[in-house]
């Protein structure tokens, strides 16, 4: 699909996430109100306004400053840090359009929903809504750091803290505008010509998907347990404004968190870990078709797509530690949730890695590249 035909999905999905999320943040609101209690019990709304508080133009009781002490000057410096906050959200709107137009419209370019291609299209545009979500809430962190009135004190943590609060709202919401973006990429793919998928050498697409695969591992099996992810958390000094910087190495980093089975029954232990194999087999399997899905395996096209699978890969491990979850009796259905889609900035991380070692891999191994169909490829074998 050309440029031309894929930013008209684009541009729909983009609008949609934007005023899905703002929705959602609007109505964080509303769970203040006074009947709110009738329906919900206390601990649901405070999960979910948690969920939504990202998105909200109403800040969280508190967390502003009041600016100087006492007068007009407190109310004058009150005022510009709320203005701060309002400017922290616009920007996270504008950049989370931005950021979903842009990989929607390379997706749905590379990948485009003809020819068998539709449920990877969807699927991948699915998994792109929470990186553009968690990319937007990156850039708007400065400011909304600022408006708390303290941004120069540990710094670090708190942008760690805030790039960690994008939530699982942006999951539910991303599926409602992958939906909406593929069903107008198929209408405006209708006459556009056919593009056949590519044939790839099977051994060399499974070695390709083994080494993107074995980048990920890096931090599953490697980073992510317990005394390195400790090492990370706490090796890394500096001073000023940049001290402490271990809670945000850990974000962009680890994908899980393991230790010996020593803390706990060995079952229990075996269950948690088939999570991470679990995640590690959806990777290698979308890493594995990746090659023959893209109507050209770039290093971009490769990279993107590699996120893609990185992220439902660690949704697949979430949704599986939701089904051995024993807490809903005691937290309620909304907390069984509340840890999907953490771990973004990690699969985004590593997934731009493991994109790149799979191509290379991939034509190492004989996967050659181009942009003719297969029947085509095959002929000129003949010839």
């Amino acid at each position: 699909m050309t440029y031309r035909r894929a930013v008209i999905p684009a541009l729909v999905g983009g609008l949609l996430i934007t005023l899905l999320l703002w929705w959602a943040g609007a109505s964080e609101q509303a769970l203040q109100l006074r009947g709110t209690s009738s329906v919900f019990d206390v601990q649901t709304v405070t999960e979910l306004r948690r969920w939504l508080a990202p998105w909200s133009y109403d800040p969280p009781t508190g967390s502003l400053s009041d600016g100087a002490a006492g007068g007009d000057a407190a109310s004058t410096g009150g005022a510009q840090y709320s203005d701060l906050y309002s400017t922290a959200l616009q920007i996270r709107f504008v950049a989370v359009f931005v950021f979903f137009v842009a990989g929607a419209l390379f997706l749905v370019h590379r990948i485009p929903p003809t020819q068998g291609r539709t449920p990877a299209t969807l699927l991948a545009v699915w998994a792109w809504a929470p990186v553009a979500a968690t990319l937007a809430v990156t850039v708007s962190a400065p400011w909304l750091i600022v408006s708390r009135g303290h941004g120069s004190y540990r710094f670090l943590p708190q942008l760690a803290g805030v790039i960690a609060s994008s939530g699982p709202v942006t999951v539910f919401v991303g599926l409602l505008t992958a939906l909406a973006t593929v069903l107008v990429a198929r209408l405006t793919a209708k006459d556009a010509e056919p593009q056949p998928r590519r044939s790839v050498p099977p051994r060399a697409a499974r070695l390709a998907a083994s080494v993107g695969t074995a980048v990920v591992a890096l931090s599953v099996v490697i980073l992510s347990y317990q005394s390195v992810a400790a090492w990370i958390q706490t090796s890394f000094g500096g001073g000023g404004l940049l001290s402490e910087p271990g809670d945000l190495l850990r974000q962009w980093l680890l994908l899980g968190a393991w230790t010996d089975p020593a803390t706990g029954p060995l079952g229990d232990w075996l269950l948690y870990r088939a999570a991470d194999v679990l995640m590690l087999a959806v990777v290698w399997w979308a890493l594995r078709l990746l090659p023959g899905l893209l109507t050209r395996t770039t290093v971009p096209a490769m990279a993107v797509g590699a996120v893609c699978a990185t992220v439902w890969g660690l949704l697949a491990s979430q949704v599986l530690h939701l089904a051995i979850d024993d807490t809903v009796d005691v937290w309620g259905p909304v907390y069984l949730f509340s840890k999907l889609g953490t771990g973004i900035p990690a699969a985004l991380t590593f997934g731009v890695l493991a994109g790149p070692a799979a191509l290379v891999t991939l034509r190492l191994a004989g996967g050659r590249e181009t942009g003719e169909s297969p029947v085509k490829q095959a002929s000129e074998v003949g010839q």
